[in-house]
């Protein structure tokens, strides 16, 4: 009877320790799945803002963006912002924000759709003259997330190239921004495998309903506060807002000490 018993105490403790072994490995394979599918999964670029004046936290980190040739902050411990636009039409603004650009002897990137390009090519021209850089944008503005074969994103890539080039008489540089901040991480690596860097952002705000603009104490209670050392900042050439602001703000942040990069220098 004592043996028995013994036995069976035997048994379940055997068992006890092997469901004990089990639960972990399972626990890890699981999570092991999870991590792979989010790593592949579509998604959109995310910033969570958790002090004032520092860089935010991405939902990609720098190091791991890093890896297929993407950025969206540069050092955070230099005072420098990187000032970027997206321009998908013309809407009356871009040349005022060029010539307050020009006063402030700020460089900027404007990354650009195939729309763009057609309808205002004086414009595109000027921001090359004027020594921005003009980044690809996509020609259609797509979902690039939902593209998964070579083909059809390099498609959307390069014609915007060749309609540049035709327009310009220059190559494009190699800077790409994923329309509307939807990208994969096989987006990402296709984009690399182009010769392309792909350019987030560390600052933007509600900038893009022209029929909602935001006011400039709205806009100011964003962009005043949440400015960080390395900011790559994301406006739209088509606010109203930005193109009234841009002179007081650009010097508001100079007052700061904060001076104007190049994605040259972000991504070199």
């Amino acid at each position: 009877m004592v043996l028995v018993i013994r036995k069976k105490q035997w048994l379940i403790a055997l068992a006890c320790c092997l469901v004990l072994i089990a639960v972990p490995v399972i626990w890890g394979f699981a999570q092991g799945q999870s991590v792979t599918a989010n790593a592949s999964a579509n998604t959109n670029w995310g910033l969570s803002f958790q002090e004032n004046g520092k860089t935010p936290v991405g939902n990609a980190s720098a190091e791991a963006l890093k890896a297929n040739n993407a950025y969206y902050c540069g050092s955070a411990e230099e005072k420098v912002i990187y000032l970027t636009f997206d321009a998908g039409y013309e809407n009356g603004y871009t040349p005022a924000i060029l010539d307050t650009l020009k006063k402030h002897n700020a460089k900027a990137a404007f990354f650009v759709v195939g729309n763009y390009i057609q309808t205002s090519p004086d414009l595109v021209k000027r921001m090359v003259e004027e020594g921005h850089i003009v980044g690809n944008h996509t020609f259609h503005h797509p979902d690039m997330s939902k593209i998964s074969d070579m083909a059809s994103f390099q498609e959307e890539i390069s014609s915007l190239e060749a309609l540049y080039q035709e327009t310009t008489g220059q190559e494009m540089q190699k800077y790409y921004r994923p329309p509307q901040g939807k990208y994969s991480e096989a987006n990402l690596k296709m984009a690399n495998e182009l010769g392309y860097k792909t350019v987030f952002w560390s600052l933007a705000y509600v900038d893009w309903y022209v029929d909602k603009q935001p006011t400039k104490e709205e806009a100011f209670s964003k962009l005043l506060p949440r400015i960080h050392p390395g900011a790559v900042v994301l406006l739209h050439s088509t606010s109203k807002t930005n193109c009234e602001i841009l002179d007081e703000l650009l010097t508001k942040w100079e007052e700061e000490g904060y001076t104007f990069g190049t994605l040259e220098e972000l991504c070199a």
